[in-house]
């Protein structure tokens, strides 16, 4: 069967008409006339015209454009309501631009924060503060850390080196979390960093304390807004309280009092430096005392602390919470056997809510164990 595919859009003209010695109409073409190309029969598809797109590729075109405009709708709900990324709570922290990063610490707690006769600084929260301040952008050249006494920690105000009050921005200072300092709006707890325990050291060769109870009516230092002091209070000793811990100890050796108490990994150092003067007590307390950062009000700040924190917990590459911990409160635990100085694993951190694109590497978890 032959199919006719030519088909006129305009009618033939008459015999002759226009051209009296023409032929007949339908013999041959009007060479004036432009080629038309063929329709095909209702319902049989033909060749697309000339210069026409296929309607394969339009549809294939209106389906891309679908995507693309989907993808940028995705983009921009993400970039208007989703977290921000490490760069936006870096300028919303204010630390863009920063050349000096001010810390408080502790200068007198021998292994975790020690301020040498040299003025260089070393100890356990020396080395949390570095690795916190490396991931914030800082090299070690650009913290300065200052020393806070126990009572300043939550204000996170430090003395610089010219005796001056200078308002720090973290203060990584054996700060134990409690419920009542949770509830203080000018404290913005990170993560814990270190988990350790309340005990007692007394001179060398007292009959041992396994209780609180014991030093009823003893004279016994303790460190001023500690977490230390509602315990020996509720025991009934005579308590003496000091802002710096060395004064509690050189009281104690000088048998001004007749123990000191406060966190574990605090004393231990001071019985490690001289073990032949200093005995170490475990008096069975079951609360456990959980370090963690202060970044005050600045809460991008304190997601950026729980975000290196949670680095460092989870990331089997990054060992720098376990070199500090061999290097400083290892030693201490020869020295301290009746206690065990603190945790020998980095306490679990939460992944904070920060924004990771998708060519991002994500943190590598470590194996449970």
């Amino acid at each position: 069967m032959r199919i006719n595919w030519r088909r006129s859009s305009r009618p033939e003209p008459d015999a002759g008409a226009g051209r009296p010695d023409g032929p007949p109409s339908g013999d041959a073409p009007d060479p004036a006339s432009p080629a038309e190309p063929p329709l095909p029969p209702h319902g049989i598809a033909g060749p697309p015209a000339p210069g026409r797109p296929d309607g394969r590729v339009l549809r294939l075109a209106g389906w891309l454009a679908a995507v693309v405009a989907a993808v940028l709708v995705a983009g921009w709900t993400v970039l208007e309501t989703g977290p921000p990324t490490e760069a936006e709570l870096l300028e919303q922290a204010g630390l863009n631009g920063r050349r000096t990063l001010l810390v408080g610490v502790k200068d007198d707690t021998p292994g975790i924060a020690v301020r040498k006769p040299d003025g260089t600084w070393e100890g356990f929260d020396i080395q949390i503060a570095l690795m916190i301040a490396a991931d914030l952008g800082f090299r070690a050249s650009e913290v300065e850390f200052l020393s806070i006494e126990t009572e300043d920690r939550a204000r996170m105000t430090a003395r610089n080196a010219a005796g001056r009050h200078v308002k720090v921005d973290l203060v990584v200072a054996s700060f134990s979390v409690t419920p009542a300092r949770r509830a203080n709006r000018a404290i913005g707890f990170s993560a814990p960093y270190l988990e350790t325990q309340q005990s007692v050291i007394t001179r060398k060769g007292h009959a041992e304390i396994t209780s609180l109870t014991q030093l009823r009516g003893r004279k016994v230092c303790t460190l001023a807004a500690s977490t230390s002091e509602t315990e020996i209070d509720r025991a009934g000793a005579d308590v003496t309280r000091k802002n710096r811990i060395s004064d509690c100890v050189a009281g104690l050796k000088a048998k001004e009092y007749e123990a000191v108490t406060t966190d574990t990994a605090i004393l231990s150092g001071f019985v490690a430096e001289e073990p032949d003067l200093l005995e170490h007590h475990d008096i069975g307390l079951e609360t456990a005392e959980q370090w963690a950062v202060n970044a005050g009000s600045n809460e991008a700040l304190r997601t950026l602390v729980n975000l290196s924190l949670h680095r460092s917990a989870t990331d089997p590459q990054d060992t720098r919470w376990e070199e500090a911990y061999e290097r400083f409160i290892s030693p201490m635990q020869a020295h301290n056997p009746k206690e065990q100085v603190a945790g020998s694993t980095q306490p679990a951190v939460p992944e904070p809510d920060v924004r990771r694109w998708p060519w991002e590497r994500g943190i590598p978890q470590r194996n449970a164990g």
